[in-house]
C-alpha cells in the first residue's frame, strides 16, 4: 500500500501575468506542501492563461524552455512538492498545449501534451498530442495526466487504468455552458475505471469565458472526496485528498470492469 496525498488548485490566475501566476504558484505550493502533500495539480495553462489567442500563445511557447519550466522547478525545489502544471511549449517547431510534471528536486518528469483540441481556437494554436494518455510513477504511485477535453473520452481513461494508473490528473479549462461535464462525467470516468481522478479547473473570467469552476477529487468509488464551493466561481481553492494504491486495488477487484472487458468484442488496451 502507497498512500500519496494530492494537493489540487482551483485558480483564476490573471491572463498573460507570468509573473503572478507563479506567485500564486509558489504560494499554493507552500500551503500544500505543509499540508503533507506530495503533488500539486494545477489548471489547463495555469502558468499563462488559457484564452491567449495564437499569436500570444507561440510567443508564450518560444518561452517556456528557457523560463517557464525553470522557474517551475525552482517552485518544486524550493517547497519539495511534486508539480503538474499547464502552460504551452514549443516541442520539435510545434506548438503544443501540454501539462508538465515536475518532481520534488526540480527535475522534468515527463509532460503530457493534449490530444482532444476543443473548438476552433485551440486548432488555431495547437497541434495536438498523439499519445493517448501519459503515465508516470510518482512515489509508488502511478500517475496518469490527460488535459481537460482529453478526460470527456471514456477511451482515454480506460487506456489510463489499463496502464496501471491509481489517479489521472486533469487540468482542465471548463466554460460555460458544460458544467454537467464536472458534475456527472467526472465522477463516472472514476467508476467506471475504479480510479481517482483530480480534476483542476479555472475559476473566473477570461475574455468573454466564464469558467465553471466545481474542480473536485474523486474516489475510485465515485464518492467526492473534496471538492471547491459549488457558489463560488470566482475564488480559489486549494483541495486536498489522499490516493491510496489499496483502494484502487481492492476497487478493481470487487468491481472487475477492467478483467471482464471483452477485448474480442471491443479491441482495447489490455490490463496491465
Amino acid at each position: 500500500m502507497t498512500v500519496l496525498r494530492l494537493a489540487l488548485l482551483q485558480s483564476a490566475g490573471v491572463l498573460g501575468d507570468v509573473a503572478a501566476n507563479l506567485a500564486e504558484l509558489d504560494a499554493q505550493a507552500g500551503e500544500a506542501a505543509d499540508a503533507g502533500a506530495g503533488l500539486l495539480v494545477t489548471p489547463e495553462m495555469f502558468l499563462t492563461g488559457y484564452e491567449l489567442g495564437a499569436q500570444r500563445t507561440a510567443a508564450m511557447a518560444d518561452r517556456a524552455a528557457s523560463e517557464l519550466v525553470p522557474a517551475v522547478a525552482a517552485v518544486a525545489r524550493r517547497h519539495r512538492i511534486a508539480l503538474l502544471v499547464g502552460l504551452p511549449e514549443r516541442l520539435d517547431g510545434r506548438v503544443v498545449n501540454t501539462a508538465v510534471l515536475v518532481g520534488a528536486d526540480g527535475e522534468v518528469l515527463g509532460r503530457h501534451v493534449k490530444t482532444h483540441l476543443f473548438g476552433q481556437d485551440e486548432r488555431d494554436a495547437f497541434v495536438p498530442g498523439d499519445r493517448p494518455v501519459s503515465v508516470f510513477d510518482l512515489a509508488g504511485v502511478r500517475v496518469a495526466v490527460l488535459i481537460c477535453y482529453d478526460v470527456e473520452f471514456p477511451e482515454a481513461v480506460r487506456a489510463a487504468a489499463a496502464a496501471g494508473a491509481h489517479v489521472v490528473a486533469v487540468p482542465t479549462a471548463l466554460m460555460e455552458p458544460f458544467s454537467f461535464t464536472a458534475d456527472v462525467v467526472i465522477r463516472a470516468r472514476a467508476w467506471e475505471n475504479q480510479v481517482y481522478v483530480a480534476y483542476a479547473n479555472h475559476c473566473g473570467r477570461e475574455v468573454d469565458l466564464a469558467f465553471v469552476g466545481l474542480s473536485s477529487i474523486v474516489a475510485p468509488s465515485g464518492r467526492v472526496l473534496a471538492a471547491a464551493p459549488p457558489g463560488d466561481v470566482t475564488s480559489s481553492a486549494l483541495l486536498l485528498a489522499d490516493v491510496d494504491t489499496a483502494v484502487v486495488e481492492a476497487a478493481q477487484r470487487e468491481n472487475p470492469y477492467l478483467a471482464d472487458r471483452r477485448l474480442d468484442l471491443h479491441p482495447g488496451p489490455a490490463t496491465t
